[in-house]
């Protein structure tokens, strides 16, 4: 208990990492302000919204988002954010059209949302060569989920092991193993979608995340637990 109570004081801030809102995200049941209500409520001090962006709803004739409809849910839940003094940070989950792999896009702004919708056609390769720099962070979520496949190594940053939606089996230990095995950062996030699920995995971090370049910065740091629902993990980077 003393280990604890001391992990608990160095890394006192916590962030959800991986949270859907609807009607951006038609699999999520939670509006944007109930979000940030939820989270509130067990203590959190961020949460990264990162809506599906998905060639069902971007490419095509039958597409039917653009990109002020994509951020819509992001700035409502910015709104409640600043009403109850929490740090709404932007994110992506990005599908493109060459499989059903999802990659969480960290580091990012609202001026970067029309040119990822550009980018859905290109997969994950061409993506990583166009888009990555020296700010954002491309991490592939549940890539060992029935239906993924493990992104080339050169194309990702790290990988989402811990993702703890209850409805799926993303195979957390086996992604963990990997991480470790290959040197990829190692991420976890809850997944958010249903009532009474938030915060089944957090990052807690030394500082206040504030925005979505203060969060690539911490995740590339290294510098930070995660927190399944209070079973503190310290996860091993070295390769």
């Amino acid at each position: 208990m003393k280990y604890r109570s001391l992990l608990e004081q160095t890394y006192p801030y916590k962030t959800e990492l991986h949270a859907h809102t609807k009607p951006c995200s038609s699999c999520s049941e939670i509006l944007p302000a109930d979000v940030i209500r939820n989270y509130a409520a067990i203590g959190c001090h961020s949460v990264v919204i990162t809506n599906h962006m998905t060639p069902t709803q971007f490419v095509g004739e039958s597409a039917y988002l653009d990109a002020e409809g994509y951020l819509a849910d992001y700035y409502a839940a910015v709104e409640e954010g600043n009403r109850l003094g929490i740090s709404v940070i932007l994110g992506v989950e990005l599908r493109f059209t060459e499989n059903n792999n999802d990659y969480l896009i960290y580091g990012i702004s609202p001026e970067d949302i029309e040119p990822l919708i550009r980018l859905i056609p290109a997969g994950i390769q061409e993506f990583y060569r166009t888009f990555k720099n020296q700010k954002n962070l491309i991490i592939q979520a549940h890539p060992f989920r029935k239906g993924c496949e493990l992104a080339p190594r050169d194309s990702i940053d790290g990988i989402e092991a811990f993702n703890l939606h209850p409805g799926h089996n993303s195979r957390v230990a086996v992604a963990a193993k990997h991480a470790r095995e290959t040197g990829l950062l190692l991420t976890g996030g809850t997944d958010y979608h249903h009532p009474n699920h938030q915060g089944m995995c957090l990052l807690r971090t030394p500082n206040l995340l504030r925005d979505s370049y203060d969060l690539a910065d911490a995740i590339r740091a290294q510098d930070y637990l995660l927190d399944v629902w209070g079973n503190l993990i310290l996860p091993d980077f070295e390769s």
